[in-house]
């Protein structure tokens, strides 16, 4: 059996991953969050390395307040690209895999084509810019680190988008929501099935060159309006939402206007399956 660290493990993507761990017999995940591990402390990092042979580390930790970011680069940069480096730095000591988690915030937005892993990176906010860090560090300290970029990410867990609409249209009689703002919705159900897919892919074939970026995104295209109707229609809500431009709805960060994730690498390496989007939306609000 492997040991598998995960850091960030009371965060949405941690606990989809400790509600699928059971069909994963091989491995033996070790949950770790802030209070239990401080992944910004290099001797915390060595101890734990050191007490207990760690096969591989999933990444979930991370500043993810994205307007605080704004106004706290600090402590975005110290957790979103030193703290990489560290696991990096340490996982590569170890001969542990690193599996990072990243955004889709690392792009302009520009773009009207879905995001491939070869194009350019252009973050807009102190939170894109610092994942960005993130990444080059950890892929510059050790090639076979595998990135995985997602977007949008929501789950029955914390705080996100399908959460928030769901009390909100229980207590108001009319909501706005951006419609210029185009990308996929992920289930952190599924992402977290993913990651723990490329794992086993990974201990199948340990000889095989896998390090490099990828992207997951569940299948599909939606802004946050039409994200936020399908929530209605599912949950038989009646409160009117309207659709508004984005500069209706003053952020200290800038969001990409366009973050779609082209997702055929992920799919031709690992032959992994990703849903579409309204049907992962459909299961998850069922688990509510």
């Amino acid at each position: 059996m492997k040991n598998i660290l995960v850091t960030g493990g009371n965060g949405q993507l941690g606990q989809a991953l400790q509600k699928v761990a059971g069909d994963y017999p091989q491995f033996n995940l070790l949950f770790t969050d802030y209070q239990d591990l401080d992944i910004t402390n290099a001797d915390a990092l060595a101890a734990y390395f050191s007490a207990q042979p760690i096969d591989a580390c999933i990444n979930c930790a991370a500043y993810t307040a994205v307007d605080k970011a704004e106004e706290d680069e600090d402590n975005a940069f110290l957790l979103n690209f030193q703290a990489v480096l560290a696991l990096a730095e340490i996982c590569a000591q170890h001969n542990s895999q690193l599996l990072h988690i990243s955004t889709d915030y690392v792009f302009s937005g520009r773009q009207n084509v879905p995001y491939t892993e070869e194009d350019e990176t252009d973050p807009q906010s102190i939170y894109g810019a610092s994942k960005v860090r993130g990444e080059a560090a950890a892929i510059g300290y050790n090639e076979q680190t595998i990135v995985l970029r997602t977007s949008w990410l929501y789950s029955e867990y914390a705080v996100n988008f399908v959460k928030r609409m769901r009390e909100l249209m229980q207590e108001k009689q009319e909501l706005n929501v951006v419609f210029d703002q185009a990308g996929t919705p992920t289930y952190a159900g599924d992402l977290a099935v993913a990651i723990l897919d490329i794992l086993q892919y990974k201990t199948v074939n340990p000889d095989a060159a896998l390090g490099g970026v990828y992207h997951y995104s569940n299948e599909g295209v939606t802004s946050w309006y039409d994200f936020a109707i399908a929530i209605k229609e599912m949950t038989n809500a009646t409160t009117r939402i309207s659709p508004v431009t984005s500069d209706k709805y003053k952020t200290a960060a800038k969001r990409p206007a366009y973050s779609v994730l082209n997702k055929e690498k992920i799919k031709a390496t690992f032959g992994i399956a990703v849903p579409y989007w309204r049907d992962s939306l459909a299961k998850c609000l069922k688990n509510m």
